[in-house]
């Protein structure tokens, strides 16, 4: 009830916070006015139905009592006094309903009924003392006024006079174990209200690190739950998108109502919310000067059911990426044809002084300068063709079988040198229509990497060749080196090198193998390689029977 009550200081316990904001001195008022009012009340009753009883003077003595008590409620220095002591007040009513319904005789017997007032205040704790308390004010308030008045309770008085304190002590207890289940119920509620709390403030600081972390990192991301709705973005997603307006094609919801888009085109958004799922993407947004290139990634969102709940879009700016690789691109076609150009002319005019001699006379030293030459054209038409955006195909009918037995014979001489033989199993004619040159290109460059990385009299090199009904599949193998799985995923890169090419100097560009990937590619086929160190290597290509349709 108030501050220096520390075991029990309430006077009713589900309003301990608000009596705790009045003061105790209010706090006691308030639990005393029901009975004082009640008083009042029977007061006004008795003047309009029997006046009589207002001309008792014990009565009036006894209402004068219930005056007294109201005015200590009131006037008491009560943060002074003892912690508990209120609980006199209580005792005092119930002697003073006592009384009142003696000296009202039968015309106020009903007026004991308010003695559940006092007993409730004091038995609405969770201190067995004041349960005590309350008992003990249930029986003064019956046995007392006999005793105090002056006479002695009849028999017939006796039911009256045991029954009524055995009610109000059920009363009490009764009272006394709602205001402990109260209790332990709203202990409940105050550690479930602690915990919430707490889970709110760190599910508060998780969202703001969430944040933070999402406003650093210069990744773009857009979160969009199952109806294409934006829960989730930073503010670099928000610039990524920030020039495209929303738009929506395909399944799902007719528009995502604040994810912007690229107009007319099935964006990154509208493909992640119809379920689709993909991985470094390319994605333009804007134009001209402020076009920007973004790499995105979606995935889908499940919940415990598997169900897809929403889906994540990341998106990386990659522009400058894109801009430097095609500034490189520019710089070798352009270096390229400055290389070319010169190298050309000093091919023609050997050639022109080869000519006028008689082969048995010419120099040694000019078929050197001549072969020199043409690998260093060979390596700037390399350098063109890798740096080409288009390779236009010359597609025509013709035999697969003669192509790599050019290519056979071509590499034979290298072969041997190295003291290794081509073993060839090729189905013979397989007609096809594709580019021969390129195709041949193809072939040659693959069995130039199987003699150079295959060691001097390793065995033998094997070219294959089928047509498995849905296209031609070609394989060459050797027992060499062999590769580890990163240069088995770098392979394909433009100028990658082994380290072992490195190491010993082998020649080589690293564009053997990115060209013929273009290449098999632009016939609609695919590439592969299967290698392992130490264990050789099988590089593996395939392309449509049919290639009518290539552009």
């Amino acid at each position: 009830m108030g501050a220096r009550d520390t075991t029990d200081t309430s006077v009713f316990m589900p309003l301990d916070s608000y009596f705790q904001q009045i003061g105790l001195r209010r706090s006691i008022l308030l639990c005393q006015l029901p009975l004082s009012a009640a008083i009042l009340l029977i007061v006004a009753l008795t003047a309009l139905f029997s006046p009589a009883t207002l001309h008792d003077q014990l009565f009036l003595l006894i209402l004068l009592v219930h005056g007294l008590i109201f005015v200590v409620c009131l006037l008491a220095p009560w943060n002074r006094l003892p912690a508990g002591s209120f609980a006199v007040i209580p005792i005092l009513d119930s002697l003073a309903v006592g009384l009142s319904r003696e000296a009202g005789g039968p015309v106020l017997s009903v007026a004991g009924l308010l003695m559940v007032l006092p007993v409730a205040w004091l038995a609405v704790s969770t201190s067995k003392t004041r349960v005590l308390l309350a008992i003990t004010a249930a029986l003064s308030g019956t046995l007392l006024p006999p005793l105090v008045l002056g006479y002695i309770p009849k028999s017939s008085d006796l039911v009256r006079v045991v029954v009524f304190p055995t009610i109000m002590g059920v009363v009490a207890v009764t009272a006394h174990l709602v205001a402990r289940a109260v209790k332990r119920h709203r202990a409940g509620m105050e550690r479930k209200d602690r915990e919430l709390e707490r889970v709110y403030e760190q599910s508060r600081q998780r969202q703001r690190l969430l944040d933070g972390v999402l406003e650093t990192v210069s990744v773009g991301v857009w979160v969009l739950d199952a109806h294409g709705e934006a829960i989730l973005t930073n503010a670099p997603g928000r610039q990524a998108l920030a020039q495209a307006p929303t738009t929506h094609q395909g399944p799902g919801p007719s528009k995502p109502t604040n994810c912007p888009e690229n107009t007319g085109t099935k964006s990154p958004l509208n493909r992640a919310i119809s379920g689709e799922e993909f991985s470094d993407e390319l994605f333009w947004v804007g134009s001209g000067e402020a076009r920007k290139a973004y790499s995105t990634t979606a995935r889908a969102l499940h919940n415990d059911d598997g169900r897809r709940v929403g889906s994540v879009v990341a998106f990386t700016d990659v522009t400058s990426l894109i801009q430097a690789m095609s500034v490189k691109d520019k710089f070798v076609a352009t270096i390229s044809h400055e290389l070319r150009t010169p190298l050309t002319s000093i091919l023609g005019y050997l050639e022109l002084m080869l000519d006028d001699l008689d082969p048995a006379q010419a120099p040694g030293q000019l078929a050197v300068i001549e072969r020199n030459a043409r690998r260093l054209l060979a390596l700037i038409n390399d350098l063109l063709l890798v740096a080409s955006d288009r390779r236009d195909l010359n597609i025509q009918p013709t035999h697969f079988a003669n192509i790599l037995e050019q290519a056979v014979k071509a590499a034979t001489s290298g072969a041997s040198a190295k003291g290794l033989q081509i073993r060839t199993d090729i189905d013979s004619p397989l007609p096809a229509r594709l580019d021969p040159d390129q195709i041949l290109q193809v072939v040659g460059n693959l069995l130039s990497n199987a003699i150079k990385f295959s060691p001097d009299g390793s065995g033998e090199i094997t070219l294959t060749a089928r047509c498995n009904g849905a296209g031609l599949v070609c394989a060459v193998t050797d027992h060499g080196i062999g590769m580890n799985e990163h240069e088995r995923n770098e392979a394909f890169s433009k100028f990658f090198r082994a380290d072992h090419a490195m190491n010993t100097a082998l020649p080589g560009a690293g564009l053997g193998l990115p060209i013929s990937k273009a290449i098999i590619e632009r016939h609609g086929g695919s590439i592969s390689l299967t290698s392992a160190p130490g264990a050789g290597t099988t590089a593996t290509f395939t392309i449509p029977t049919d290639t009518t349709t290539i552009e």
